[in-house]
C-alpha cells in the first residue's frame, strides 16, 4: 500500500520489514533488504517523515548530550498510518469531484447558450461508444436507467462488478430488458439474477423501441440505428428537451413492463416457478427457457404444464393474465 500512497517500492519493503521485525536498526534493515546502511537510513527517514514508522529510544549515557538515543525503529500500526493518508486522499478526491461538477456546469451553460449543436454529439466507432458509456456511468449521481437489448458493444455481464460497486454507493439502477436480452445464452441466471440480488431493479418487455442509457437527467446514449449499426454509430445527448422526452419514454415502457427478481410472499410460487413465469411472460420459447434455467426440454414442458394446472389455464397468455391478477408478476 505505501506505493499506492506515493512511496517507493523500496519504502514499501522497508515498512513490511518493520512490521515483521519491530526494532530493526538501520544496519539490520540494510541486511534484511540487501541494501547499504546509507540506503536503509534514507528509507527509515522517509518512513518516519510519512508517519509510517517511529524510532524506538533508550536513555542516553551520562556523557552524551541527548537524554535518549534511537536504537531501532518500529512500524506505525497500518490503520493509524494509512488511515490518515487515505483520509487525505479521499478529501482530495472529493475536492476534485466538486471541481469537476463546477466545470461541467460551466460547460453545459456555455454549450446551451453559445453552441446548441454541441448538445447532440455523434459518436463513431465501438471504442468511442464504449468509452462514452463508461463516462455516462461514472457521471451518475442518483440513478442509471437503460433499455437493454441486443446487439452489444461488449459481452453482457462484464460490468457486473462495477454496477455492484455503484449500487453500494447508493446509485439506483433500473434496467428494462427486451425478450431477446433475456434469451441471450446464459444471461438470465449469470447476469440478471445476480444484478437483482445486488439491488438492481429489473423488468422485461417483449420488445423495446431502441437501446438507451440515461445518467440522471443530464446525459443519454442512443444508437443511430437499431441493427448492427447500433454498435458503430450513436448519439450522446445533453439537450434538455431531448433528455426529457427520453426520460418520459423510459418511464412509460417501465410502467408497462413485468418485474424481474421481485420478492415473493409465502403463498406465492417457489423460486423456480416464479422464474419460469417471468420468462413465459417475456415470451421466451420452451427451448430458450430450458437453456436459461439449465433444465432439460422435458423438465421445462413438465414444469410449464404443472404451472398451467395450478393457475387453471391452457395458454401462456392466460397464464400471464392470471399470474398478474394474483400478484405473482
Amino acid at each position: 500500500m505505501p506505493d499506492i500512497l506515493g512511496l517507493s517500492e523500496a519504502a514499501d519493503q522497508a515498512y513490511r520489514a518493520l512490521l515483521r521485525r519491530p526494532g530493526l536498526a538501520a544496519g539490520e534493515l540494510a541486511a534484511e533488504l540487501g541494501r547499504s546502511a546509507g540506503e536503509a537510513a534514507e528509507l527509515l527517514d522517509a518512513l518516519v517523515a510519512a508517519g509510517l514508522a517511529a524510532p524506538m529510544r533508550k536513555p542516553a549515557a551520562a556523557h552524551e548530550s541527548a537524554h535518549y538515543q534511537a536504537v531501532g525503529y518500529q512500524a506505525v500500526a497500518p490503520d493509524l498510518a494509512f488511515g490518515r493518508l487515505l483520509d487525505e486522499r479521499e478529501q482530495d478526491l472529493r475536492k476534485s469531484r466538486a471541481q469537476l461538477h463546477r466545470l461541467m456546469e460551466v460547460f453545459r451553460e456555455n454549450t446551451m447558450t453559445g453552441h446548441p449543436g454541441g448538445l447532440v454529439e455523434l459518436l463513431s466507432g465501438r471504442e468511442a461508444i464504449k468509452a462514452r458509456a463508461q463516462q455516462l456511468f461514472d457521471s451518475a449521481r442518483t440513478q442509471i436507467r437503460a433499455f437493454d437489448r441486443p446487439p452489444y458493444v461488449q459481452i453482457p455481464g462484464q460490468n457486473r462488478e462495477y454496477e455492484s460497486d455503484r449500487l453500494r454507493e447508493g446509485i439506483s439502477y433500473r434496467i428494462l430488458y427486451s425478450r431477446d436480452a433475456l434469451a441471450w445464452p446464459g444471461r438470465y441466471q449469470s447476469d440478471i439474477v445476480a444484478g437483482c440480488a445486488a439491488g438492481e431493479q429489473a423488468r422485461v418487455r417483449g420488445t423495446l423501441p431502441t437501446k438507451l442509457m440515461l445518467a440522471d437527467n443530464h446525459l443519454a446514449l442512443v444508437p443511430v440505428a437499431g441493427s448492427e449499426a447500433a454498435l458503430d454509430l450513436a448519439y450522446a445527448i445533453r439537450a434538455p428537451a431531448l433528455l426529457a422526452a427520453l426520460s418520459a419514454l423510459f418511464e412509460s415502457e417501465w410502467e408497462r413492463a413485468i418485474p424481474l427478481g421481485t420478492a415473493v410472499a409465502d403463498d406465492d410460487p417457489d423460486e423456480p416457478s416464479r422464474e419460469l413465469l417471468q420468462l413465459l411472460a417475456a415470451g421466451l420459447t420452451d427451448t430458450a427457457i430450458a437453456r436459461e434455467l439449465d433444465w432439460s426440454h422435458r423438465t421445462t414442458q413438465r414444469r410449464v404444464k404443472a404451472l398451467f394446472d395450478r393457475l387453471g389455464v391452457a395458454t401462456r397468455f392466460q397464464a400471464g393474465v392470471v399470474a398478474r391478477d394474483r400478484g405473482w408478476l
